[in-house]
């Protein structure tokens, strides 16, 4: 059977790339169960973790500091079903942190229009798609400022009262309230 010639140019391709054998790949792997032989599980989890800085990002990786708390303490929480919900479950190094006073280095995303924004969330990895999420839950901060914090595509760190979310309406994981830039 002849296909449409409406469907031709890509019936060919589909054609073309089987004949040949060749394997469109990824930079971030093949899921297993793909049908690809030897394909191996994607280096990054789906919806979940602290999300990947790409190297080919034009934005700088969050600068090393000793004064904030880092990350990867914060994505390294565990998940579970209650009552048909996904509900995070926070280890001790976590809960440690809930009311506390702490400093937060991340990249902004604007939850409000403007340059000075005083309700944006924190992400550990650069927005690099204004449709995207960078990562998980866990990868964010929602933040809530005194005073406006000067938008910026650079890293910035602000100091707050942590909050660790049991049941957030949102989904989200995180909060820092009554919060200050800081330099």
């Amino acid at each position: 059977m002849i296909p449409s010639l409406r469907l031709l140019p890509a019936w060919l391709l589909f054609l073309a790339a089987n004949a040949s054998g060749q394997v469109l790949s990824s930079p971030l792997g093949t899921p297993s169960g793909s049908g690809v032989p030897g394909a191996s599980a994607p280096a990054v989890p789906h919806g979940q973790g602290a999300g990947v800085h790409s190297p080919l990002s034009p934005f700088a990786p969050l600068p090393k500091r000793t004064d904030v708390v880092p990350w990867s303490v914060l994505t390294d929480i565990r998940t579970q079903i209650e009552n048909r919900r996904i509900v995070p479950v926070y280890p001790p190094a976590v809960q440690s942190l809930d009311q506390r006073q702490q400093r937060i280095q991340g990249f902004m995303m604007p939850l409000e229009p403007g340059e000075q924004q005083r309700h944006f969330l924190l992400s550990s990895v650069p927005l690099t798609c204004s449709f995207c999420v960078p990562g998980g839950p866990e990868s964010m901060v929602e933040v809530r400022t005194k005073t406006p914090v000067k938008y910026s595509l650079n890293a910035v760190v602000v100091e707050g009262r942590f909050h660790v979310l049991k049941s957030d309406p949102y989904g989200l994981y995180y909060r820092i309230t009554d919060a200050i830039a800081v330099k």
